[in-house]
Parts: structure tokens; C-alpha cells; sequence
């Protein structure tokens, strides 16, 4: 029996969603190149999950949907007044929040396809809310319901914020959720799936999931790259920080990619964003520093930004709070797990690989006042 660690290189599943070749990524056969500079995050939902942009009475109708379900329950608002606030890292908190989120739908362990894409729309609308509550929470405010006639990005910004975004503002964040809709079969799809594939509930799929995009080896590393830019601090202390951090062998985070060789696709537009951004709120040495922390990588390891790297001054400038990085990922992310779910319940099988056995052979068993 062979093995391949990390599962690295082996199809493990056949799948519509999205697709990774020749260093192109695709949602349903639409190049992301296509998708980030035209469509709104509502229309890449309904791309995901139905296989098709929308016409405009079906684009109206998702739109109107997910505003109408934005709202969360309060009594997990109240549940989340009673963290040990200063302890509890708010993808931890988003973690609780949704399995949570069960317990108050009465279709939650209901199995067809009709009712599932009902929750779908429930879920990613409340994780946006879920999200922005804890925030205003431990800064001991509170949660501020979402506008029904605004925009999915728009009602984020406004719901962590209290005021409605700038059109900017608006465009970019819009731009971001796009871009991190999904990707593949990556650490939290692939969790998701094998969740789902035991015929658990849509909200233990997602629980799952959140739980693996938590990691600073997966969606953790856009908060760790904002970290690193921090502790630098300024323009003309990249090249002595970045190369002690060669010189030791550490981990630069927010470069390489295990599928992408030429370079990740989703990198261009966030850096576009982060120079646009960074200029319009005065603090153009987060762009220029990352600028010239990508040189040093790629000159002296040849490791291409991913999308984490440029993602972490684009949330910066939009005044986020820098441990808000990894949920605002899964605030995106939650449409493309949701797909995968829908499209493993539509032709389900059991995941469940083998291992190859690598401990010792033959004990015998010897009783305890014996050894």
C-alpha cells in the first residue's frame, strides 16, 4: 500500500464547482479573472450552488433572500456576552455561533434537496452577521441589524461599522468575496465533504469546515501576514526583518501554493486593491511594504504571493480588525463549502480512505503487575 502525504497530487472526488488547471481557477467554467472584475458576490453564490449566473428576477430573488435572513437569533448574541471575552478568537466564536445556529432551525436535520438549499441560503446569510455581532460585542456594543436594501458586502461593512460604506470601500470588499468563494478541494472543503458524506447535517458540514479554515497553514495566514507587516513596521526595515527571517529558515507567510506553480491568480487583484486602498487612507507603506517583501521572496526563494499575502493590507485598510482576517474568509468561503455539501448529498458515497500501518507488530498482551 502506497501512501502520498498530505494527500498531495491524489483526486480524491469529481466535482462541477470550481476547477484549478494550468494555473487558472474557475468557478462552473468562469475564469476568476472574469468574475472579480464583473460580478457581485450574490451572483457568484447563485453561480456555485446552481451551475449558472442568474437572470435578473433570479438575481433580485437571491439578493432579497439573503438580506431577509441576515438576522441572528438572539439568544446566541446573548450567549456570546457571556465569553470570556479577552480569551476566545473570534473564528473560535464563529465555530460555536453556527453549530449553534442548528439548534434554532427546525428543518436542521431535515434531508432533501429542497429544504438544504434553504438553509444554504440561511447559513451564508447569517455569517456575515455572526461575525460583525462578536465584533461590536466585545467592544462592548451592540450587534447592529443588516439594511435589507443593501448589498451583501455593503450590510458586512455596515453591520461591523454602524455606517454605510463608501462606494470604494463597497467595490473592493465585494472584489475580496469573490475572490475567496471557493477554491477546489482544498484542507476545508475536503473536511466538509467527508462531514457531509456520513449524511450529517448541513450545519455540522459547515461547523467542520470552519473548524479546518482556522489553522495559519489555511485561512489563518492572511492574519499572520498582516502580523508580520506589523511587526516590521516601516518601508525601511523590510530588508534587515525579511532577511534574518531567510537567513533562519522561517516561514514567510502568504507565499507559495501546493497547486498553483506559476503563481496564484486571485494575488493580482487583491494587490491592486491593497495599492488603491492604501493610498486613499494615507498609509501607502503597508502596499509598499508588502511590494518589497514579494521582491525578497521571489528573488531569494522563488515563492509567489497567494491570496492571503495582499488580502491582509486590503482588510487593513478597510479598518478591520486584524483577527477578523480569517472569519471574513469564511464569511466568503461559506458559499463554496455550501456547494461542495449540495453536490456531495446530490451523489453521496462514504469518505473513508485507509491508512498505511506503521506500528509495532505481534504484542502480546501482558498483565498489568507484569510489566
Amino acid at each position: 500500500m502506497s501512501t502520498t502525504r498530505g494527500l498531495e497530487g491524489v483526486v480524491a472526488t469529481s466535482s462541477s464547482v470550481s476547477s484549478i488547471i494550468d494555473d487558472v481557477l474557475t468557478y462552473q467554467g468562469y475564469n476568476i479573472d472574469d468574475l472579480a472584475e464583473n460580478a457581485s458576490f450574490e451572483e457568484v453564490i447563485y453561480l456555485l450552488w446552481n451551475g449558472r449566473l442568474p437572470n435578473r428576477s433570479e438575481l433580485d430573488e437571491i439578493t432579497k433572500d439573503l438580506a431577509a435572513n441576515m438576522e441572528v437569533p438572539k439568544e446566541i448574541f446573548d450567549y456570546m456576552k457571556a465569553y470570556p471575552i479577552e480569551n476566545v478568537h473570534p473564528m473560535a466564536a464563529l465555530r460555536t455561533a453556527v453549530s449553534q445556529l442548528a439548534l434554532y432551525d427546525e428543518q436542521a436535520e431535515e434531508m432533501n434537496e429542497e429544504v438544504n438549499k434553504q438553509k444554504a441560503v440561511r447559513l451564508q446569510a447569517k455569517v456575515p452577521a455572526i461575525v460583525t455581532g462578536f465584533s461590536r460585542i466585545r467592544e462592548g456594543k451592540e450587534p447592529v441589524a443588516p439594511k435589507k436594501e443593501l448589498s451583501f458586502a455593503a450590510n458586512f461593512l455596515y453591520m461591523l461599522n454602524g455606517k454605510e460604506p463608501d462606494e470604494t470601500s463597497e467595490t473592493a470588499f465585494n472584489k475580496a468575496l469573490v475572490l475567496h468563494a471557493d477554491h477546489e478541494l482544498n484542507a476545508s472543503t475536503f473536511t466538509a465533504r467527508v462531514c457531509v458524506a456520513t449524511l450529517s447535517d448541513i450545519y455540522s458540514g459547515i461547523t467542520a469546515a470552519i473548524g479546518a479554515l482556522k489553522g495559519p497553514l489555511h485561512g489563518g495566514a492572511n492574519e499572520r501576514v498582516m502580523a508580520t507587516l506589523s511587526d516590521i513596521g516601516e518601508v525601511e526595515n523590510v530588508e534587515r526583518y525579511i532577511r534574518k527571517a531567510l537567513d533562519n529558515k522561517e516561514k514567510i507567510m502568504g507565499f507559495g501554493h501546493r497547486v498553483y506553480k506559476q503563481g496564484d491568480p486571485r494575488a493580482k487583484h487583491l494587490r491592486d486593491m491593497s495599492e488603491k486602498l492604501t493610498k486613499i487612507t494615507g498609509e501607502s507603506k503597508w502596499y509598499d511594504m508588502s511590494i518589497k517583501v514579494e521582491e525578497m521572496v521571489v528573488g531569494e526563494k522563488g515563492l509567489l504571493p497567494n491570496v492571503d499575502f495582499y488580502s491582509a493590507s486590503v482588510y487593513h485598510s478597510l479598518g478591520i480588525d486584524h483577527d477578523l482576517f480569517t472569519p471574513i474568509f469564511a464569511t466568503s468561503r461559506v458559499s463554496g463549502w455550501l456547494a461542495h455539501i449540495l453536490e456531495q448529498y446530490s451523489d453521496n458515497r462514504l469518505i473513508r480512505p485507509r491508512a498505511e500501518y506503521v506500528g509495532p507488530d505481534k504484542q502480546k498482551y501482558i498483565p498489568v503487575d507484569e510489566r
